[in-house]
């Protein structure tokens, strides 16, 4: 044959005509169907057909993943904790335990890799997205070559829902105005219903429902709760699906804001525990550990490891803080309770709909360890510069703690006590306290081995490539025409059938705000540089994040990191060192705690002059000028009906620290608050006349800062406001500190969320006509 010599052109039709499977084997979206009719000038020698859709493959199961937030190993009863969870206890009975699951040491983190598959840093979240940092590891920007799960499931099949807290989309990114790459429908999930950040107020959140700002259904006061009406969203969802299209799988994620701060939870929860933790953290757990050996939950030789010396003992503290703290923790107990309530109601609605026997659940109970991101005392009523008032004043107000006058959360000591048997706790990335939590596995259809007990190492990375495994998935070389970065995670569908089999997961880093480990077939070394109260970042770009030892311990003998062998065999921790260095390297965890100059990017971050008009409302934080301890005019334009006008012209923030300008008894106002204290009010002389006004706050920041030692209010200053109506001054304040905690919206026209001011309830929409508010950044000298 000739070299030159050409194919047939019947054998090159067929070449070409199967090409497109070639090119796409291994990649999604898959190539479109062919057309199998017949089109023929003549309808009648015409035959139509249809194009199949895509199908999972057969037997394939539903998928229901279940994250909890800032529960320690320790909290559950199905565990050996001291909290009450029979939904939990019932899922265990029916699936698998897992003593050895590790979670990265903080939220985004943990959730990046969690629906992923990949490790935190190769998508850029090795922190929270309030702490992004502009390097490929921490700029918090999730990228395409690293599809999620729920994007390869959609395109496998399966319907996808995620329900929750998300707090994967850049900070910057959440605006109305979008863009929405980031946001969980363009990651996968077909619908989605939550809240974007690391925490809201469980009574009054700010949600969305897709990319829409929408607001609770209820309010408090008719019994709203997130926890309780996330679960409700998902059960009318489930049933819908039920409804349309019973045969087609689902994946179901569902992401409580539960147990993270703020501790809001119905007081008849909180009730249940009431005198349960008078005992104290340290006898606390004791107890735990004995509950956890009984159940077998931990090796019979494992042991407890001792108070750390930063931690105080519970004998040592006042009756007082005795009665404040044991109250914080019978909050705890409650919120993690009612959580396991609402997922035993989701769970409960896949049984009903005969959905429970192919069901595959994971449920994870806890995206870090517990949280000491309290400090020593905790937070509940706090001072204007974000400190805690006196310790008699809190325990006056002891029972309102977990209602919406508070943002309260648990003393550091009760994470440890709850993080029982490990050392530490949340963000601390070194050690066992901040990287494991408990993992239970229910499959019916598959699982025969019920109510066992499983001691691999296992992963946060390895849910989503077990997903894949028991799905029928070959993961995609290209998803969406962009190549993928291979998996790390390892399926652990092995496990199912091989309690014994030898852990598929050999080697793992972590690393969190510069603490860090390393785990290779047993062995773990790991360094501590911050605690979770100091901070998230360093102050300086040259701190030094060496400054501790580096820790050794084999966990193969010492389920608990209970004894240090760094000094017993330095061979052993050079190696892992080195291990390590490379991972890191390869993971983009460098640089270390990387020091971020300036505020994040955004729509506000090269603007001084910002306009707002009637009717706009829940623009973030991100999107607006920075005018907390800065010096800036306020200016409204307002139309109103008569000499009786009421109501919010413009707010910014909420309860626990922001501004607002209304109107009452004809009257503006002008009235700020920091960390839920107000900081005084500036009342007009002169009512506000019918018709057109013109009203100016111009605010003048005081040269030194109120608060230059606390966090996470540092550098605030005072203010001085002068309110002029109509071009004539109508009065003047000071403010001791403007600025504060905020944590919602600025809304023009109303108040959405809570009231930034005690002297109206929200929304208190606007009586006239707002035509526009603007906001100037002054220049400071």
């Amino acid at each position: 044959m000739k070299t030159n010599q050409r194919l047939p052109l019947s054998a090159l039709a067929l070449v070409l005509a199967a090409l497109p499977f070639f090119l796409h084997a291994d990649s999604l979206p898959y190539p479109a169907p062919e057309f199998h009719g017949t089109v023929d000038p003549a309808r009648d020698k015409s035959k139509p057909d249809w194009p199949a859709p895509v199908k999972a493959a057969a037997g394939a199961p539903n998928i229901v993943l279940v994250l909890l937030d800032d529960v320690g190993y320790g909290s559950a009863s199905a565990f050996g904790g001291p909290v009450q969870t029979p939904g939990l206890e019932q899922l265990a009975k029916q699936g698998l335990r897992y003593n050895s699951f590790h979670v990265n040491s903080l939220c985004s983190p943990t959730r990046a890799a969690l629906l992923s598959g990949r490790n935190s840093h190769q998508l850029g979240f090795g922190t929270v997205i309030e702490s992004a940092s502009g390097y490929p590891g921490y700029n918090s920007v999730w990228p395409k070559s690293a599809a999620s799960v729920a994007e390869v499931l959609r395109q496998n099949g399966y319907s996808t829902g995620a329900w929750g807290k998300w707090h994967n989309t850049p900070a910057w990114e959440l605006t109305d105005a979008g863009p929405f790459d980031h946001w969980p429908t363009s990651l996968g999930f077909e619908y989605w219903y939550g809240f974007q950040s690391g925490w809201d107020n469980q009574w009054q959140p700010r949600l969305y429902r897709n990319t829409v700002a929408v607001e609770p259904p209820t309010t408090k006061a008719e019994g709203y709760n997130f926890t309780h009406d996330i679960a409700s969203d998902a059960i009318h969802w489930l049933r819908q699906h039920e409804a349309v299209s019973p045969d087609k799988p689902f994946f179901l994620y569902f992401a409580t804001g539960a147990i993270h701060t703020p501790h809001h939870v119905p007081q008849e929860w909180i009730d249940k525990y009431k005198g349960k933790f008078d005992q104290g953290w340290d006898t606390l757990r004791e107890e735990t550990f004995a509950r956890q050996k009984q159940l077998g939950f931990i090796p019979a030789g494992a042991e407890l490891t001792p108070r750390p010396a930063e931690l105080p003992a519970w004998n040592s503290l006042t009756a007082q803080q005795k009665k404040l703290y044991a109250h914080q923790a019978e909050i705890v107990a409650g919120f993690l309770a009612q959580a396991d309530s609402e997922v035993n109601r989701v769970l409960a609605e896949v049984h009903s709909e005969g959905k429970g026997d192919n069901t595959l659940v994971f449920y994870i109970v806890g995206d870090n360890g517990a949280s000491a991101e309290g400090g020593l005392e905790g937070w509940d009523l706090r001072t204007s510069t974000g400190e805690n008032a006196p310790l008699a004043e809190r325990v006056r107000n002891l029972d309102k703690l977990g209602s919406d006058e508070y943002y309260n959360h648990e003393s550091a000591a009760w994470a440890w006590a709850f993080d029982t048997p490990f050392q530490w706790t949340k963000q601390v990335a070194s050690h066992l306290g901040g990287t494991t939590d408990p993992l239970i596995v229910s499959w019916p259809a598959k699982i025969k081995g019920v109510g066992g007990l499983r001691t691999q190492f296992q992963h946060v990375n390895d849910i989503a490539p077990t997903i894949y495994d028991v799905a029928g998935i070959k993961f995609p070389d290209s998803v969406n025409g962009v190549k993928q970065i291979p998996l790390e995670g390892k399926s652990l569908a092995y496990t199912f059938d091989h309690p014994q089999e030898p852990t598929h997961h050999t080697v793992q880093y972590f690393e969190l705000g510069g603490n860090r480990g390393i785990y290779k077939d047993g062995w773990w070394a790991g360094i501590r540089y911050l605690l979770p109260w100091q901070s998230q970042l360093p102050e300086k770009p040259n701190d030094d994040v060496n400054f501790r030892k580096w820790e050794l311990y084999n966990l193969n003998d010492d389920f608990s990191q209970a004894h240090d062998l760094a000094a017993k065999n330095p061979a052993k921790l050079a190696e892992l060192q080195t291990l390590f260095d490379s991972e890191a390297k390869r993971n983009q965890v460098y640089p270390l705690a990387p020091v971020r100059p300036g505020p994040l990017p955004g729509p506000a971050s090269e603007r001084t002059h910002f306009v707002y008009l009637e009717g706009v409302r829940r623009i973030t934080q991100r999107e607006l000028p920075e005018v907390q301890g800065h010096s800036h005019t306020l200016t409204a334009d307002v139309n109103v009906p008569d000499s009786n006008a009421h109501g919010v012209i413009v707010a910014d923030g909420g309860r626990w620290g922001g501004f607002t300008l209304y109107v009452k008894d004809g009257h503006v106002t002008y009235e700020a608050n920091a960390s839920g204290v107000s900081q005084g009010r500036v009342v007009s002389t002169v009512a506000l006349a019918p018709g057109a006004n013109h009203i100016v706050v111009a605010l003048k920041a005081d040269g030194q800062s109120a608060a230059p030692n606390s966090w996470p209010n540092r550098n605030l200053r005072g203010a001085t406001a002068k309110l002029t109506v109509n071009g004539q001054p109508a009065g003047e304040a000071h403010f001791k500190v403007f600025g504060g905690f905020l944590n919602e919206t600025l809304d023009v026209g109303q108040d959405l969320g809570t009231p930034v001011s005690a002297e109206y309830t929200t929304p208190f929409g606007f009586s006239g006509h707002v035509q526009q508010v603007a906001i100037d950044l002054t220049q400071e000298k």
